[in-house]
């Protein structure tokens, strides 16, 4: 991207007039963004607080018919008498009182939609309940030994308030009912002595249902905690009767802050509270992300705006680049196509400013280098036909299609292994003949590249070629042109040892002698006959069987880029022997 911006004088110009238009446009969305998030945490604060103080009064409300039950009870002279007989073991009423406690009970139960249950406890002699109370299971436990009766007795007639949790005292199997409970000592107002417990319990269903009708945000809820910040009312009834689990909240909750932030598992959530009317606290939290909706809607419109200008900004500088790149443009495709090799390109932009002046120097330079590629024509013709046949066998239309095809029928009947060397093997081999390094290449690389040939006439011709090599020290390091190698390992290959129908095997030595080096490529197949041996050996550039052009091009390298004495050498006799003498030419490209 930093070399366009170099290279490129239409992106200059773009990228100058984006950063005129976005400097304003992102200086006021920002001031916009910032002015508009205070007014909107302000607005989301004050409904959460709002929340906060509905759900707290709709909780006090329910908690208030409970307490005043509880009062109606306690006020109740005739119970505390029928409580006080009970105890003193009179038995003159005890039907009659009977009768009246728990019609009292369950008629009382039906005055409030919150009340659940009632109970007048006694830990010695009778005690009474609403609904389906069983005695049985009271008498299972030690009442004045239970947590909530000892915080009766030492609240000494004050309401004592419990968590939320299941009734132990009704229906004759496991009862599943959530009930709140509220409890106080009954006392004999005569002598003020603790006679028995009054509990109250609310409808727990109803509680819960009460918090769910207060939405905070999508996924955030309301909970409640007692003084010490103990859960006693949630919907998930794993937390009840323990400390808020988060420590950073649970300090906020008993240092009595009204509102606050905080994190749990990397999310922040915004968190309230407010105070219920029996001391307790009910407690809101929701992932901040929830309740500030209208800021991601600002940043949208923001981003929005900022995209739109630099669309439009793109496009005023494309249409004033246009303009100045114009000319710039002609003149830069006219070298391109006298890069191409196009000399007879004159460029037509007629301009008294430098870009003409450029225009028609540039001409002018065409000119010469025209007349000097004309003194050197003939001297690199023969040159540039070697390259160009090389070119030509670099990729064998033929040896390619009958690959692609073997390749193809592989994949066809699942061999997908063979498949993926070959394609393997084709890749390697079209990479390094597109010579991508130049003409040249080292003998160590060019014996690469046999081999992945090799590996592909294997696949093809369902036969094993073996290729031995034995240079000796630096021989692999020499250069040598491209594609030298390779026709005479084919011609090997294809003309020797595929007729045998067995394996074969290739050998390639490489020995240093005085001024230059010694290649020999020997094979182990059916050899050359006396006439076709000839032919090989006369074979030219206007040959087009695949032997001529392969070897054409060995021998055309040899004599333009080595030395006068060096020689191709081809025989016959057990196999077919190819020997290259390569000599250093001094004064020109060379490989050795």
């Amino acid at each position: 991207m930093r070399q366009l911006l170099q290279k490129r004088l239409a992106a200059k110009v773009i990228l100058t007039i984006l950063v005129v238009c976005l400097i304003p446009t992102v200086f006021n969305s920002v001031l916009f963004y910032q002015s508009a998030s205070d007014v909107v945490k302000e607005n989301v604060r004050e409904s959460s607080r709002q929340i906060a103080r509905q759900a707290a009064e709709s909780l006090s409300f329910i908690f208030s018919n409970g307490s005043d039950m509880s009062d109606l009870i306690y006020s109740n002279e005739r119970i505390q008498e029928i409580v006080k007989d009970d105890l003193n073991h009179r038995s003159s009423a005890t039907e009659e009182d009977q009768e009246y406690m728990t019609s009292y009970l369950n008629s009382n139960i039906y005055t409030s939609s919150f009340v659940r249950i009632l109970y007048v406890l006694k830990e010695d002699g009778m005690s009474w309940g609403s609904g389906t109370f069983s005695p049985y299971k009271l008498s299972k436990v030690n009442i004045d030994g239970l947590d909530w009766a000892k915080e009766a007795v030492r609240r000494d007639g004050e309401l004592v308030w419990g968590g939320l949790q299941y009734d132990r005292f009704s229906g004759a199997g496991e009862n599943t009912d959530l009930v709140l409970p509220i409890t106080r000592v009954l006392k004999d107002f005569d002598t003020m002595e603790n006679i028995a417990y009054i509990q109250v319990s609310l409808d727990g269903k109803a509680v819960l249902d009460k918090i769910n009708q207060i939405k905070l945000g999508k996924t955030g809820h309301f909970f409640v905690v007692n003084e010490q910040a103990e859960v006693v009312i949630d919907n998930d009834l794993n937390t009840l009767h323990a400390p808020v689990q988060n420590k950073e909240m649970r300090k906020y909750i008993l240092s009595d802050k009204r509102e606050f932030e905080f994190e749990e598992d990397d999310i922040p959530y915004y968190g309230v509270t407010e105070p219920i009317g029996n001391g307790w606290l009910i407690v809101g939290r929701v992932p901040t992300s929830e309740i500030t909706g209208e800021l991601i809607s600002i940043q949208k419109i923001i981003i929005g705006a900022s995209i739109l200008f630099g669309i439009l900004a793109i496009l005023v500088g494309s249409f004033i680049a246009k303009k100045v790149t114009d000319p710039v443009k002609i003149l830069t495709e006219q070298m391109k196509l006298v890069g191409e090799g196009n000399l007879k390109v004159r460029t037509s932009v007629d301009s008294k400013d430098e870009i003409g002046m450029m225009s028609s120097e540039f001409n002018h330079m065409i000119n010469r280098v025209e007349d000097l590629l004309q003194q050197v024509k003939e001297e690199q013709n023969q040159k540039q036909e070697a390259v160009l046949r090389a070119i030509k066998h670099r990729i064998n239309p033929h040896f390619l299609f009958n690959t692609l095809s073997t390749i193809r029928w592989l994949v066809q009947f699942k061999e997908t292994e063979r498949a993926n060397t070959a394609l393997t093997a084709l890749s390697k081999l079209l990479e390094g003949n597109m010579g991508k390094t130049g003409t040249f290449i080292s003998i160590k690389e060019e014996v690469e590249l046999v081999e992945q040939f090799m590996v592909i006439l294997q696949i093809r011709y369902e036969q094993k070629f073996h290729l031995v090599t034995d240079f000796e020290e630096g021989v692999e390091d020499c250069e040598i042109p491209r594609m030298l190698l390779q026709p005479i390992v084919e011609n090997a290959i294809f003309h020797g040892i595929v007729p045998t129908g067995t394996e074969g095997t290739v050998w390639i030595t490489g020995n240093n002698i005085p001024g230059g080096i010694q290649i020999e490529i020997r094979d182990d197949g059916v050899g050359v006959e006396e006439d076709k041996l000839q032919r090989v050996q006369k074979s030219s550039v206007g040959d087009n069987s695949y032997v001529g052009i392969g070897l054409s091009h060995v021998a055309d390298s040899i004599r333009l880029y080595f030395g006068p004495d060096s020689t191709f050498e081809i025989s016959s006799g057990d196999g077919t022997v190819v020997k290259l003498v390569l000599m250093t030419k001094n004064g020109g490209d060379q490989g050795v």
